[in-house]
Protein backbone atom coordinates (compact mmCIF):
# COMPACT_ATOMS: atom_id res chain seq x y z
CA UNK A 1 0.00 0.00 0.00
CA UNK A 2 1.36 3.55 -0.49
CA UNK A 3 2.85 5.39 2.18
CA UNK A 4 -0.22 8.48 2.63
CA UNK A 5 0.86 11.72 2.47
CA UNK A 6 -0.76 14.84 3.60
CA UNK A 7 -0.16 18.18 2.09
CA UNK A 8 -1.13 21.71 3.58
CA UNK A 9 -1.90 24.63 0.77
CA UNK A 10 -2.60 24.10 -3.04
CA UNK A 11 -0.61 26.65 -3.84
CA UNK A 12 3.10 26.86 -6.03
CA UNK A 13 4.33 24.48 -3.12
CA UNK A 14 1.68 22.32 -2.76
CA UNK A 15 0.95 21.51 -6.35
CA UNK A 16 4.87 20.61 -6.41
CA UNK A 17 4.07 18.12 -3.95
CA UNK A 18 1.00 16.69 -5.14
CA UNK A 19 2.91 15.71 -8.51
CA UNK A 20 6.54 14.96 -6.90
CA UNK A 21 4.51 12.39 -4.66
CA UNK A 22 2.48 10.60 -7.57
CA UNK A 23 6.00 10.62 -9.58
CA UNK A 24 7.38 8.61 -6.59
CA UNK A 25 4.50 6.06 -5.87
CA UNK A 26 2.89 8.10 -2.61
CA UNK A 27 -0.55 8.64 -2.19
CA UNK A 28 -1.38 12.25 -1.12
CA UNK A 29 -4.23 14.44 -0.15
CA UNK A 30 -3.72 18.00 -0.29
CA UNK A 31 -6.08 20.21 2.08
CA UNK A 32 -6.79 23.82 0.95
CA UNK A 33 -8.59 25.86 3.29
CA UNK A 34 -9.84 28.27 0.21
CA UNK A 35 -12.09 26.84 -2.59
CA UNK A 36 -9.85 27.52 -5.19
CA UNK A 37 -5.79 26.57 -6.23
CA UNK A 38 -3.00 29.39 -6.90
CA UNK A 39 -2.08 30.47 -3.37
CA UNK A 40 -0.64 33.81 -3.22
CA UNK A 41 -1.19 34.19 -7.43
CA UNK A 42 -4.88 33.96 -6.94
CA UNK A 43 -6.44 37.24 -6.98
CA UNK A 44 -9.66 37.93 -4.93
CA UNK A 45 -11.61 41.57 -4.46
CA UNK A 46 -11.31 41.50 -0.59
CA UNK A 47 -8.66 40.42 1.88
CA UNK A 48 -9.12 36.18 2.86
CA UNK A 49 -8.45 35.64 6.24
CA UNK A 50 -5.30 33.03 6.83
CA UNK A 51 -4.20 33.18 3.06
CA UNK A 52 -1.81 35.01 1.42
CA UNK A 53 -3.21 38.52 -0.89
CA UNK A 54 -2.30 40.23 -3.69
CA UNK A 55 -2.88 43.41 -4.98
CA UNK A 56 -4.83 43.92 -8.52
CA UNK A 57 -2.07 44.94 -10.52
CA UNK A 58 1.25 42.40 -9.16
CA UNK A 59 3.81 41.20 -12.27
CA UNK A 60 6.13 38.59 -11.39
CA UNK A 61 9.78 39.77 -10.34
CA UNK A 62 11.22 36.40 -12.44
CA UNK A 63 10.61 35.99 -16.01
CA UNK A 64 8.29 32.49 -17.42
CA UNK A 65 11.56 30.59 -18.42
CA UNK A 66 13.18 31.17 -15.28
CA UNK A 67 10.02 30.69 -13.06
CA UNK A 68 8.87 26.95 -14.84
CA UNK A 69 8.59 23.84 -13.01
CA UNK A 70 11.27 21.38 -14.37
CA UNK A 71 9.33 19.71 -16.81
CA UNK A 72 6.84 21.77 -17.81
CA UNK A 73 7.60 24.77 -20.08
CA UNK A 74 5.77 27.76 -20.02
CA UNK A 75 3.56 28.24 -23.22
CA UNK A 76 5.78 30.52 -25.96
CA UNK A 77 2.96 33.28 -26.39
CA UNK A 78 3.01 33.78 -22.55
CA UNK A 79 4.55 37.23 -21.84
CA UNK A 80 8.07 37.02 -20.65
CA UNK A 81 6.93 38.63 -17.02
CA UNK A 82 3.73 37.66 -15.85
CA UNK A 83 0.67 39.13 -14.64
CA UNK A 84 -0.58 37.56 -11.60
CA UNK A 85 -3.67 35.88 -13.82
CA UNK A 86 -1.19 34.19 -16.56
CA UNK A 87 0.40 32.86 -13.95
CA UNK A 88 -2.51 31.61 -12.35
CA UNK A 89 -3.41 30.39 -15.60
CA UNK A 90 -0.17 28.32 -15.80
CA UNK A 91 -1.00 27.22 -12.47
CA UNK A 92 -4.52 25.45 -13.76
CA UNK A 93 -2.64 23.95 -16.90
CA UNK A 94 0.04 22.52 -14.73
CA UNK A 95 -2.72 21.10 -12.22
CA UNK A 96 -4.86 20.14 -15.34
CA UNK A 97 -1.73 18.40 -17.14
CA UNK A 98 -0.61 15.95 -14.20
CA UNK A 99 -4.33 15.47 -12.63
CA UNK A 100 -3.88 16.78 -9.32
CA UNK A 101 -7.03 18.47 -8.68
CA UNK A 102 -8.54 14.85 -7.44
CA UNK A 103 -6.34 14.72 -4.85
CA UNK A 104 -7.23 18.90 -3.17
CA UNK A 105 -9.90 18.81 -0.27
CA UNK A 106 -10.81 22.17 -0.60
CA UNK A 107 -12.18 24.45 1.51
CA UNK A 108 -10.36 22.25 4.73
CA UNK A 109 -8.37 23.86 7.13
CA UNK A 110 -5.92 22.15 8.77
CA UNK A 111 -6.44 22.00 12.45
CA UNK A 112 -3.61 20.13 14.31
CA UNK A 113 -0.73 18.42 13.06
CA UNK A 114 0.46 16.23 16.16
CA UNK A 115 2.37 12.77 16.76
CA UNK A 116 0.40 9.82 16.36
CA UNK A 117 1.21 7.75 19.90
CA UNK A 118 3.58 5.50 18.50
CA UNK A 119 5.43 8.32 16.34
CA UNK A 120 9.05 6.46 17.43
CA UNK A 121 7.84 3.00 15.34
CA UNK A 122 5.91 4.37 12.79
CA UNK A 123 6.68 8.52 12.00
CA UNK A 124 2.98 8.77 11.67
CA UNK A 125 1.04 12.06 11.96
CA UNK A 126 -2.65 12.22 13.46
CA UNK A 127 -4.02 15.50 11.10
CA UNK A 128 -6.96 17.35 12.41
CA UNK A 129 -9.34 18.84 9.58
CA UNK A 130 -12.30 20.94 9.15
CA UNK A 131 -14.69 21.57 6.91
CA UNK A 132 -18.18 23.88 6.96
CA UNK A 133 -17.77 23.58 10.84
CA UNK A 134 -17.22 19.53 11.15
CA UNK A 135 -13.61 18.33 12.43
CA UNK A 136 -12.53 15.49 11.24
CA UNK A 137 -9.38 13.19 11.88
CA UNK A 138 -6.64 10.83 9.85
CA UNK A 139 -3.49 9.25 10.57
CA UNK A 140 -1.05 10.04 7.64
CA UNK A 141 2.36 8.10 7.01
CA UNK A 142 3.96 12.06 6.35
CA UNK A 143 2.93 15.21 6.23
CA UNK A 144 4.43 18.27 3.85
CA UNK A 145 3.76 21.84 5.16
CA UNK A 146 3.46 24.19 2.34
CA UNK A 147 2.01 27.83 3.43
CA UNK A 148 4.38 30.32 2.46
CA UNK A 149 5.57 33.10 5.05
CA UNK A 150 3.05 35.69 3.32
CA UNK A 151 0.09 34.98 5.53
CA UNK A 152 0.78 36.76 8.92
CA UNK A 153 1.72 40.53 8.44
CA UNK A 154 4.50 42.08 10.55
CA UNK A 155 2.96 45.66 11.90
CA UNK A 156 5.57 46.55 14.76
CA UNK A 157 3.69 49.79 15.84
CA UNK A 158 6.02 50.02 19.06
CA UNK A 159 8.73 50.84 16.63
CA UNK A 160 6.98 53.71 15.34
CA UNK A 161 6.41 56.86 18.52
CA UNK A 162 2.87 58.92 17.96
CA UNK A 163 1.51 56.57 15.61
CA UNK A 164 -1.27 56.05 18.48
CA UNK A 165 -1.99 59.97 17.90
CA UNK A 166 -1.58 59.72 14.34
CA UNK A 167 -5.01 60.64 12.76
CA UNK A 168 -4.85 59.77 8.91
CA UNK A 169 -5.71 56.30 7.77
CA UNK A 170 -2.67 53.38 8.13
CA UNK A 171 -2.70 49.74 7.06
CA UNK A 172 0.00 46.63 6.45
CA UNK A 173 0.61 46.15 2.53
CA UNK A 174 -1.03 43.24 2.89
CA UNK A 175 -4.47 44.93 2.80
CA UNK A 176 -3.67 46.86 -0.17
CA UNK A 177 -5.77 46.17 -3.45
CA UNK A 178 -5.66 49.20 -5.91
CA UNK A 179 -4.41 52.85 -5.86
CA UNK A 180 -7.78 54.47 -5.62
CA UNK A 181 -7.28 54.64 -1.76
CA UNK A 182 -4.86 56.84 -2.54
CA UNK A 183 -6.79 59.21 -4.62
CA UNK A 184 -5.93 63.19 -4.00
CA UNK A 185 -4.05 61.92 -1.17
CA UNK A 186 -0.38 62.41 0.70
CA UNK A 187 0.97 59.17 1.04
CA UNK A 188 3.59 57.76 2.83
CA UNK A 189 5.09 53.82 2.03
CA UNK A 190 7.59 52.95 5.05
CA UNK A 191 9.65 50.34 4.02
CA UNK A 192 11.28 49.64 0.42
CA UNK A 193 11.11 45.90 -0.28
CA UNK A 194 9.33 44.82 -4.16
CA UNK A 195 5.76 45.55 -2.27
CA UNK A 196 6.41 49.11 -0.56
CA UNK A 197 7.80 49.95 -4.25
CA UNK A 198 5.17 48.42 -6.26
CA UNK A 199 2.48 50.70 -4.22
CA UNK A 200 4.61 53.32 -4.33
CA UNK A 201 5.10 53.33 -7.98
CA UNK A 202 1.00 53.02 -8.38
CA UNK A 203 0.37 55.73 -5.81
CA UNK A 204 1.89 58.38 -7.72
CA UNK A 205 -0.71 58.25 -10.53
CA UNK A 206 -3.57 59.06 -8.26
CA UNK A 207 -2.60 61.07 -5.15
CA UNK A 208 -1.16 64.08 -4.63
CA UNK A 209 2.05 63.25 -2.92
CA UNK A 210 4.02 59.91 -2.35
CA UNK A 211 6.95 59.59 -0.34
CA UNK A 212 9.17 55.96 0.58
CA UNK A 213 10.50 55.79 3.99
CA UNK A 214 13.79 53.58 4.12
CA UNK A 215 16.70 53.35 6.76
CA UNK A 216 18.59 50.88 4.59
CA UNK A 217 17.64 51.81 0.87
CA UNK A 218 17.64 49.20 -2.03
CA UNK A 219 19.44 48.18 -5.17
CA UNK A 220 16.86 48.22 -8.07
CA UNK A 221 16.58 46.51 -11.43
CA UNK A 222 14.62 46.60 -14.01
CA UNK A 223 13.32 43.43 -15.48
CA UNK A 224 14.63 45.06 -18.95
CA UNK A 225 18.46 43.59 -18.62
CA UNK A 226 21.35 43.66 -21.07
CA UNK A 227 19.95 44.14 -24.33
CA UNK A 228 16.43 44.25 -23.34
CA UNK A 229 16.65 40.19 -21.99
CA UNK A 230 14.86 39.85 -18.86
CA UNK A 231 17.32 40.63 -15.88
CA UNK A 232 16.87 36.62 -14.34
CA UNK A 233 18.33 35.40 -17.56
CA UNK A 234 21.55 37.75 -17.90
CA UNK A 235 22.44 37.45 -14.44
CA UNK A 236 21.45 33.99 -12.70
CA UNK A 237 23.87 32.01 -14.92
CA UNK A 238 26.38 29.23 -13.53
CA UNK A 239 29.27 31.09 -14.99
CA UNK A 240 28.43 33.96 -13.08
CA UNK A 241 27.31 32.72 -10.20
CA UNK A 242 30.56 30.98 -9.96
CA UNK A 243 32.80 34.08 -10.84
CA UNK A 244 30.62 36.13 -8.15
CA UNK A 245 31.00 32.68 -5.77
CA UNK A 246 34.66 32.83 -6.51
CA UNK A 247 36.05 36.38 -5.33
CA UNK A 248 36.25 38.34 -2.38
CA UNK A 249 33.01 39.20 -1.28
CA UNK A 250 34.18 42.90 -0.88
CA UNK A 251 34.94 42.74 -4.86
CA UNK A 252 31.49 40.70 -5.77
CA UNK A 253 30.03 43.49 -3.86
CA UNK A 254 31.74 46.05 -5.73
CA UNK A 255 31.03 44.21 -9.01
CA UNK A 256 27.18 44.30 -8.10
CA UNK A 257 27.10 47.74 -7.54
CA UNK A 258 28.37 48.59 -10.26
CA UNK A 259 26.09 46.59 -12.72
CA UNK A 260 23.42 47.86 -10.41
CA UNK A 261 24.61 51.86 -10.98
CA UNK A 262 24.75 51.01 -14.64
CA UNK A 263 20.81 52.03 -15.10
CA UNK A 264 20.94 55.04 -12.96
CA UNK A 265 23.28 55.82 -9.76
CA UNK A 266 21.62 54.67 -6.50
CA UNK A 267 23.40 57.16 -4.53
CA UNK A 268 22.36 60.31 -6.55
CA UNK A 269 18.38 58.89 -5.99
CA UNK A 270 19.32 58.60 -2.12
CA UNK A 271 18.17 54.78 -2.14
CA UNK A 272 21.93 53.29 -1.93
CA UNK A 273 21.57 50.48 0.44
CA UNK A 274 23.55 51.22 4.01
CA UNK A 275 25.08 48.22 4.32
CA UNK A 276 26.68 47.28 0.85
CA UNK A 277 28.75 44.21 2.13
CA UNK A 278 25.75 42.27 2.06
CA UNK A 279 22.93 41.04 -0.05
CA UNK A 280 19.41 42.15 0.27
CA UNK A 281 16.73 40.99 -1.82
CA UNK A 282 16.64 43.47 -5.34
CA UNK A 283 13.85 45.55 -5.78
CA UNK A 284 12.61 44.88 -9.37
CA UNK A 285 10.96 47.83 -10.51
CA UNK A 286 10.79 49.42 -14.11
CA UNK A 287 9.19 52.80 -13.07
CA UNK A 288 10.67 53.96 -9.93
CA UNK A 289 13.70 55.88 -11.13
CA UNK A 290 11.02 57.98 -13.33
CA UNK A 291 8.86 58.64 -10.64
CA UNK A 292 12.17 60.26 -8.57
CA UNK A 293 13.21 62.20 -11.51
CA UNK A 294 9.96 63.67 -12.28
CA UNK A 295 9.29 64.39 -8.66
CA UNK A 296 6.11 62.24 -8.47
CA UNK A 297 8.07 60.36 -5.48
CA UNK A 298 10.35 60.84 -2.98
CA UNK A 299 12.39 58.96 -1.12
CA UNK A 300 12.94 59.98 2.45
CA UNK A 301 14.70 58.73 5.65
CA UNK A 302 13.68 56.40 8.29
CA UNK A 303 10.43 57.87 10.74
CA UNK A 304 11.40 59.72 13.79
CA UNK A 305 7.86 59.87 14.89
CA UNK A 306 4.15 60.71 13.50
CA UNK A 307 2.24 63.69 14.77
CA UNK A 308 -1.66 64.14 14.42
CA UNK A 309 -1.36 64.92 10.31
CA UNK A 310 2.38 64.52 9.56
CA UNK A 311 5.52 62.91 10.15
CA UNK A 312 9.45 63.85 11.33
CA UNK A 313 12.07 61.78 9.84
CA UNK A 314 15.54 61.50 11.23
CA UNK A 315 18.10 63.91 10.98
CA UNK A 316 14.93 65.80 9.14
CA UNK A 317 13.65 69.53 10.73
CA UNK A 318 10.01 69.83 9.04
CA UNK A 319 7.33 67.23 9.45
CA UNK A 320 5.58 66.39 6.63
CA UNK A 321 1.87 66.40 6.29
CA UNK A 322 0.27 62.81 5.15
CA UNK A 323 -2.77 61.14 5.12
CA UNK A 324 -2.14 57.98 4.55
CA UNK A 325 0.46 55.16 5.83
CA UNK A 326 1.54 51.83 4.15
CA UNK A 327 3.17 49.41 6.31
CA UNK A 328 5.27 47.73 3.83
CA UNK A 329 7.36 46.16 7.07
CA UNK A 330 6.92 42.48 5.75
CA UNK A 331 5.66 38.81 7.55
CA UNK A 332 6.20 37.14 10.61
CA UNK A 333 6.85 33.28 10.12
CA UNK A 334 4.44 30.87 11.86
CA UNK A 335 2.80 27.61 11.59
CA UNK A 336 0.33 27.68 14.10
CA UNK A 337 -0.96 24.14 13.71
CA UNK A 338 1.96 22.41 14.87
CA UNK A 339 3.66 22.90 18.71
CA UNK A 340 6.81 23.93 19.11
CA UNK A 341 8.27 21.27 20.44
CA UNK A 342 8.37 20.09 16.25
CA UNK A 343 9.04 23.75 14.97
CA UNK A 344 9.74 26.15 16.23
CA UNK A 345 9.70 29.88 14.76
CA UNK A 346 12.98 32.70 16.45
CA UNK A 347 13.45 35.52 14.42
CA UNK A 348 11.85 34.98 11.42
CA UNK A 349 13.31 31.40 10.89
CA UNK A 350 13.02 28.33 12.40
CA UNK A 351 15.71 24.80 12.87
CA UNK A 352 15.53 23.15 9.59
CA UNK A 353 17.88 21.41 7.71
CA UNK A 354 17.98 22.69 4.41
CA UNK A 355 15.61 24.89 5.04
CA UNK A 356 12.64 21.79 5.17
CA UNK A 357 13.43 19.38 8.18
CA UNK A 358 13.02 19.48 11.77
CA UNK A 359 16.45 17.83 12.63
CA UNK A 360 15.22 16.40 16.03
CA UNK A 361 12.53 14.27 14.87
CA UNK A 362 13.23 10.20 15.51
CA UNK A 363 11.46 9.53 11.87
CA UNK A 364 12.06 12.68 9.14
CA UNK A 365 8.50 12.27 8.14
CA UNK A 366 7.49 15.72 8.37
CA UNK A 367 8.98 18.81 6.11
CA UNK A 368 8.71 22.30 5.49
CA UNK A 369 8.44 23.62 1.57
CA UNK A 370 9.20 26.37 0.54
CA UNK A 371 10.35 28.28 3.73
CA UNK A 372 13.13 30.12 2.45
CA UNK A 373 13.79 33.33 -0.29
CA UNK A 374 15.95 32.73 -2.89
CA UNK A 375 17.46 35.27 -5.25
CA UNK A 376 15.74 34.12 -8.08
CA UNK A 377 12.20 32.21 -9.35
CA UNK A 378 10.71 30.66 -6.19
CA UNK A 379 8.94 28.05 -8.69
CA UNK A 380 11.73 25.44 -9.17
CA UNK A 381 13.24 25.69 -5.63
CA UNK A 382 10.08 24.62 -4.39
CA UNK A 383 9.76 21.69 -6.42
CA UNK A 384 13.10 20.85 -6.00
CA UNK A 385 12.69 20.84 -2.55
CA UNK A 386 9.51 18.57 -2.78
CA UNK A 387 11.18 15.70 -4.95
CA UNK A 388 13.94 15.56 -2.68
CA UNK A 389 11.51 15.33 0.45
CA UNK A 390 9.34 12.55 -1.01
CA UNK A 391 12.32 10.50 -2.08
CA UNK A 392 13.32 10.77 1.43
CA UNK A 393 9.83 9.66 2.48
CA UNK A 394 10.01 6.74 0.27
CA UNK A 395 13.32 5.63 1.34
CA UNK A 396 15.37 6.57 -1.73
CA UNK A 397 17.32 9.16 0.06
CA UNK A 398 18.58 9.00 3.63
CA UNK A 399 19.35 12.23 5.64
CA UNK A 400 22.54 12.50 8.05
CA UNK A 401 22.88 12.39 10.94
CA UNK A 402 21.14 14.45 13.77
CA UNK A 403 25.05 16.10 14.64
CA UNK A 404 25.65 17.23 11.30
CA UNK A 405 22.10 18.61 10.59
CA UNK A 406 22.56 20.75 13.70
CA UNK A 407 25.84 21.67 12.94
CA UNK A 408 24.66 23.47 9.28
CA UNK A 409 21.33 25.10 10.92
CA UNK A 410 23.75 26.51 14.08
CA UNK A 411 26.12 27.56 11.20
CA UNK A 412 23.75 29.31 9.05
CA UNK A 413 21.76 30.87 12.29
CA UNK A 414 24.98 32.44 13.23
CA UNK A 415 24.54 34.23 9.51
CA UNK A 416 27.88 35.10 9.13
CA UNK A 417 29.23 37.45 6.63
CA UNK A 418 31.11 35.02 3.78
CA UNK A 419 34.72 35.82 2.59
CA UNK A 420 33.71 34.89 -0.81
CA UNK A 421 30.63 35.18 -2.80
CA UNK A 422 27.67 37.04 -1.82
CA UNK A 423 26.42 36.97 1.63
CA UNK A 424 22.51 37.88 2.81
CA UNK A 425 21.33 39.87 5.05
CA UNK A 426 18.90 37.35 6.52
CA UNK A 427 18.97 33.83 7.42
CA UNK A 428 16.14 32.94 5.10
CA UNK A 429 17.69 33.99 1.77
CA UNK A 430 19.84 32.59 -0.04
CA UNK A 431 21.82 31.87 -3.63
CA UNK A 432 19.05 29.77 -5.26
CA UNK A 433 21.55 28.18 -7.68
CA UNK A 434 23.85 26.69 -4.96
CA UNK A 435 21.23 26.04 -2.58
CA UNK A 436 19.35 24.19 -5.87
CA UNK A 437 22.53 22.35 -6.69
CA UNK A 438 23.06 20.82 -3.57
CA UNK A 439 19.40 19.38 -3.31
CA UNK A 440 19.75 18.18 -6.67
CA UNK A 441 23.02 16.23 -5.69
CA UNK A 442 21.21 14.50 -2.89
CA UNK A 443 18.82 13.27 -5.66
CA UNK A 444 21.23 12.32 -8.30
CA UNK A 445 20.29 15.09 -11.08
CA UNK A 446 22.90 17.97 -11.08
CA UNK A 447 24.18 17.99 -14.57
CA UNK A 448 27.87 17.34 -14.77
CA UNK A 449 28.88 20.19 -17.19
CA UNK A 450 32.65 18.47 -17.71
CA UNK A 451 30.64 15.25 -18.95
CA UNK A 452 28.14 17.19 -20.48
CA UNK A 453 31.06 18.85 -22.37
CA UNK A 454 31.95 15.99 -24.10
CA UNK A 455 29.17 14.37 -24.84
CA UNK A 456 26.54 17.36 -26.30
CA UNK A 457 28.72 20.81 -26.11
CA UNK A 458 26.30 22.70 -27.46
CA UNK A 459 23.93 22.22 -24.15
CA UNK A 460 27.10 22.19 -22.01
CA UNK A 461 27.69 25.77 -23.62
CA UNK A 462 23.92 26.90 -22.63
CA UNK A 463 23.87 25.22 -19.56
CA UNK A 464 27.04 26.85 -18.21
CA UNK A 465 27.06 29.98 -19.55
CA UNK A 466 22.87 30.72 -20.42
CA UNK A 467 20.45 31.05 -17.74
CA UNK A 468 19.95 28.48 -15.34
CA UNK A 469 16.41 27.56 -16.29
CA UNK A 470 15.16 24.71 -14.84
CA UNK A 471 14.80 21.95 -17.36
CA UNK A 472 18.55 20.61 -16.63
CA UNK A 473 17.62 19.34 -13.46
CA UNK A 474 15.46 16.44 -15.35
CA UNK A 475 18.71 15.71 -18.23
CA UNK A 476 19.37 12.75 -15.57
CA UNK A 477 18.87 10.78 -12.73
CA UNK A 478 15.23 9.78 -11.08
CA UNK A 479 12.80 11.93 -13.13
CA UNK A 480 14.49 12.24 -15.67
CA UNK A 481 12.20 14.01 -18.66
CA UNK A 482 12.74 13.40 -22.30
CA UNK A 483 12.25 16.94 -23.38
CA UNK A 484 14.86 18.52 -21.13
CA UNK A 485 17.10 18.96 -23.79
CA UNK A 486 14.30 20.39 -26.33
CA UNK A 487 13.65 22.67 -23.47
CA UNK A 488 16.93 24.21 -22.96
CA UNK A 489 17.75 24.66 -26.58
CA UNK A 490 14.53 26.32 -27.38
CA UNK A 491 14.50 28.39 -24.18
CA UNK A 492 15.28 32.02 -25.72
CA UNK A 493 12.49 31.36 -28.37
CA UNK A 494 10.04 31.22 -25.82
CA UNK A 495 11.74 34.30 -24.22
CA UNK A 496 11.55 36.21 -27.13
CA UNK A 497 8.41 34.81 -29.09
CA UNK A 498 6.13 36.94 -27.48
CA UNK A 499 8.25 40.48 -28.52
CA UNK A 500 8.97 39.66 -31.44
CA UNK A 501 4.93 40.69 -33.00
CA UNK A 502 6.61 43.20 -35.76
CA UNK A 503 8.80 41.02 -38.04
CA UNK A 504 12.36 43.32 -38.42
CA UNK A 505 15.42 42.85 -40.17
CA UNK A 506 18.02 41.53 -38.14
CA UNK A 507 21.63 42.21 -39.27
CA UNK A 508 23.38 40.87 -35.69
CA UNK A 509 23.66 37.01 -36.81
CA UNK A 510 27.11 37.43 -37.61
CA UNK A 511 28.10 39.15 -34.59
CA UNK A 512 26.14 36.60 -32.67
CA UNK A 513 28.26 34.29 -34.59
CA UNK A 514 31.45 35.40 -33.58
CA UNK A 515 30.57 35.63 -29.90
CA UNK A 516 29.61 31.92 -30.07
CA UNK A 517 33.22 31.23 -31.07
CA UNK A 518 34.59 33.64 -28.38
CA UNK A 519 32.12 31.51 -26.16
CA UNK A 520 33.47 28.17 -27.30
CA UNK A 521 37.04 29.13 -26.64
CA UNK A 522 36.17 30.62 -23.25
CA UNK A 523 34.16 27.37 -22.14
CA UNK A 524 37.93 25.71 -21.22
CA UNK A 525 37.98 27.99 -18.22
CA UNK A 526 34.72 27.50 -17.48
CA UNK A 527 35.42 23.78 -17.12
CA UNK A 528 38.60 24.58 -14.70
CA UNK A 529 35.98 26.72 -12.79
CA UNK A 530 33.09 24.46 -11.94
CA UNK A 531 36.12 22.04 -10.44
CA UNK A 532 36.60 24.22 -8.10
Amino acid sequence: MARKVAIVGAGVSGLASIKCCLDEGLDPTCFEKSDDIGGVWRFTEYVEEGRPNLYKSLMSNTCKEMSAFTDFPYPEDFPVFLPHAKLLEYLRMYTKHFDLRKHIQFKTAVISIRKHPDFSATGQWDVITETNGKQTSATFDAVMVCIGYLTDPSLPLSSFPGIDRFNGQYFHSRDYKTPEVFKDKRVLVVGMGNSGVDIAVEAMRTAKKVMISTGRGAWVLSRVFDNGYPWDMVFLTRFLNIVRNSLPGRITTRLIESRASQWFNHANYGIIPKDRSVMREPVINDELPAGIITGKVTVRPSVKEFKETSVVFENTPDAEEVDVVVFATGYKASFPFIDDSVIKVENKHASLFKYIFPPLLEKPTLAVIGFLRPLGAVMPVVEIQARWVTRVFKGSCKLPSIKTMMEEINEKKKNKKNWFGLSFDEVLKTDSIVYVDQIASLIGIKPSIPALFLKDPELAMKIFFGPCTSYQYRLTGPGKWEGARKAIMSQWERTLKPTRTRVVEDSSNFLTYVLKVLAMLAVFVGIFFSFI
